[in-house]
């Protein structure tokens, strides 16, 4: 009996010291982009599009729209003066393909929050029945090793924020990723739709059910786009929610 225990022990050691080898293995793989996990947890049933810019060069908004593309976000502007080169174009080429369109900002850490605001009002102009204003934060620079102080974040971007919810009547949606999100917004901004970017694993894991869109994908490929960029960014919107709910009445 105690030999029969010893080999039982034995063996289960080694069963979990496989899984444990397997689990190690399989994260490597997630994270140098070998296996892409949240294609699986991605379906038929989700409404999906993509966020572009000028870096995917010349866009035919009508060959992502037959790839079952629905709605596109259009880099509109960054920080006080800057805009897309390829703005003015996608936003009508999108909307005469039968996409939804909608133009984000690219926060930046150094300039007034009013004069973003401002960039991104007289650039895009009315946004009747398209999706609600977006605000790119995300590191840039050597930011991500010299963090902007939180203080500082909260009062500029809660003042675009305020401007474009005054100008456009709906609240703005936030784009951050998990570390810049909890180091310098979580808590300030909790009453404004979320697009939470994840792209390693489920947006389950990164924000329960409090998002309104999900990046899931940086390493989208479609026929389409035409730039020295080879990806292009992959999205879908809640179903709890729907794509109604993104739409500026």
């Amino acid at each position: 009996m105690k030999v029969k225990h010893i080999l039982t022990a034995a063996a289960a050691i080694l069963l979990a010291a496989a899984l444990a080898v397997g689990c190690l293995v399989f994260y490597d793989l997630v994270k140098t982009r070998q296996v892409m996990v949240n294609p699986w947890f991605i379906s038929a049933r989700d409404t999906q599009g993509v966020d572009i810019s000028e870096y995917q060069a010349e866009v035919d908004m009508d060959a992502l729209h037959a790839q079952g593309i629905r709605f596109a976000y259009i880099r509109a502007t960054e920080g006080s003066s800057g805009v897309d080169e390829r703005f003015s174009v996608n936003w009508e080429s999108a909307g005469n393909s039968g996409l939804v369109r909608g133009a984000y900002h690219f926060f930046s850490f150094d300039s007034p929050g009013e004069t973003q605001a401002r960039n991104y009002i007289e650039t895009v102009g009315d946004l009747t029945g398209c999706l609600i204003p977006a605000i790119d934060v995300e590191y840039y620079g050597d930011k991500e090793q010299n963090p902007p102080d939180r203080e500082d974040v909260v009062r500029e971007l809660g003042v675009m924020l305020r401007l474009l919810e005054e100008e456009y009547g709906v609240k703005p949606m936030i784009y951050a990723s998990g570390r810049l999100y909890e180091t310098c917004i979580r808590g300030a901004f909790d009453g404004y739709p979320r697009w939470v970017r994840s792209v390693f694993y489920p947006v389950l894991f990164e924000a329960g059910g409090s998002w309104l869109v999900w990046q899931y994908s940086d390493r989208g490929e479609l026929e389409g786009y035409s730039g020295g960029e080879r990806f292009i960014d992959l999205n879908i919107v809640n179903r709890k929610h729907g794509l109604e709910a993104l739409i500026v009445p």
